[in-house]
């Protein structure tokens, strides 16, 4: 079991840096241009966003994304999305141009 869940943000903007606690999620680029920076204990990378590509985020990998055309993802969490503070803040490698979501912990 899982959840689900669509994201979009708007050409030019940075999201907030984050990492998850207790899921995987899987991305799936619907839409748009942009990066998604990843980084866990070993590495970090940068991953070219555009149509048609799938991004997996295992827990604990610090992630933060950009956009330069505006971005539409369907995201998948195993297990389900639990709530609020599921997200922690994290450094990442770009400033973030919009606010921290609800439930950021």
């Amino acid at each position: 079991m899982g959840s689900a869940a669509t994201f979009r943000l708007a050409a030019g903007a940075t999201s907030v840096a984050v990492r998850h606690r207790t899921v995987d999620e899987i991305w799936f680029v619907a839409t748009g241009v942009g990066e998604m920076w990843l980084a866990d204990d070993d590495a970090a990378r940068v991953v070219a966003l555009r149509p048609g590509t799938c991004v997996a985020i295992p827990c604990g990998t610090r992630f933060q994304f950009r956009a330069t055309e505006e971005l539409d993802v369907f995201g998948v969490t195993m297990p389900p999305w639990p709530g609020d503070g599921e997200a922690i803040g994290v450094d990442g490698p770009w400033e973030p141009t919009v606010d921290p979501g609800p439930g950021l912990a």
